[in-house]
């Protein structure tokens, strides 16, 4: 299963955009781990790139092809080298400050205002019973 030409051609043009060069790059293949059966066991499919002038290293092994696995690697380490460049956040890191958010304590205030609601709709509930079920 090879890359598209169009995407290649496109992270090529991201790579040379950001001064990412292939001479720069160092890759290993390794054994994969993991599921796949017996093909990961046999064939390197495994991609481990490192950016010599960053330090910055992918190691990739989504697919079992690993034409497909170097693409992916390459693809990986433009995004990484470029949010460290321009400092911006990925959609992950903004994920996973939103489930932070969402986790932080409360404060008393919006606390007390949350369970005075649900108090309230506690005693709504409660006059819609039948006033059989009351004894």
């Amino acid at each position: 299963m090879a890359v598209n030409s169009t995407k290649e051609q496109a992270l090529r043009d991201k790579m040379s955009a950001l001064d990412i060069f292939e001479r720069d790059i160092e890759e290993q293949f390794v054994r994969s781990g993991g599921k796949g059966g017996q093909n990961v066991n046999k064939v390197s499919t495994c991609v481990y790139l490192l950016h010599k002038p960053t330090g910055i290293s992918v190691k990739c092994q989504e697919e079992r092809s690993q034409a497909l696995n170097r693409f992916l690697a390459r693809r990986l380490l433009t995004e990484k080298i470029e949010r460290e460049i321009l400092g911006r956040k990925t959609e992950a890191q903004r994920q996973v400050e939103k489930i932070r958010r969402q986790k932080r304590r409360r404060s008393r205030r919006s606390k007390a205002r949350m369970l005075a609601d649900k108090h309230h709709q506690a005693r709504k509930k409660e006059l819609r019973r039948s006033p059989t079920s009351w004894e």
